[in-house]
């Protein structure tokens, strides 16, 4: 029985649980309500209720018996399926490490595309080009961090991987030049899109390059 797995109609925080289903080879339906339509209804006034999630909320992942909200839950749900929390002490801590400092780099973006500061637009793109000014010095720590390892935990691939991989390509929809001094990071990305089952996910029709977030955003 195939994963059910819901979230807008987006990239936001579903593509890298996306990315990690397709590499793991789960067979999984990708529900995606559409904001503005029908299945806007559809998620508040019909699953929201009756999916029987614990705390009701998007993303939402159910396998079988199991039902879970919030994207790093499902995430680390898949890795600890698949073997990709880790193999090592040393590699489980970095996990949990690399986990909540990816988090700290979507919320930074989130918060410049949501335009959390509540700026006018012409203000806004002011801290858009401030954000830009400093991203060299949020890249360069990864790319310190990173270094000679192959991966965020070293030569295994982890979950972590699937949520950074995905904030580093949303940064260069935006900021197109932002990794061209970071061939750690580049190389980084490389590697990611060459693995065979997300090359081919990325070729495919259900690929999805943009919108990033909802309509509400002024980063879309």
């Amino acid at each position: 029985m195939p994963i059910k797995f819901g979230y807008w109609k987006i990239r936001g925080l579903a593509q890298p649980v996306r990315l990690l289903l397709t590499y793991t080879g789960e067979e999984f339906e990708d529900r995606r309500y559409e904001r503005g339509t029908p299945d806007e209804d559809e998620w508040f006034k019909k699953d929201k209720k009756s999916l029987g999630l614990p705390f009701p909320n998007l993303p939402y992942l159910i396998d079988g018996d199991v039902k879970i909200t919030q994207s790093n839950a499902i995430l680390r749900y898949i890795g600890r399926k698949h073997d990709l929390c880790g193999k090592t002490v040393e590699e489980r801590v970095l996990v949990d490490v690399c986990q909540n400092e990816v988090m700290d780099l979507r919320n930074g973006f989130v918060g410049l595309s949501y335009n959390k500061t509540g700026a006018s637009r012409d203000k806004w793109e002011g801290l858009k080009d401030a954000y830009n000014e400093k991203l060299p010095v949020t890249l360069q720590k990864y790319s310190d961090f990173i270094g000679e390892r192959k991966w965020l935990a070293g030569d295994n691939l982890t979950f972590p991987d699937f949520h950074f991989y995905e904030m580093l390509a949303q940064h260069v929809i935006v900021f197109p030049a932002c990794l061209d001094a970071f061939p750690v990071l580049k190389s980084y990305v490389a590697r990611f899109e060459e693995l065979p089952a997300i090359k081919a996910y990325r070729a495919s029709s259900n690929f999805l390059e943009r919108p990033i977030n909802n309509p509400s955003a002024l980063i879309k």
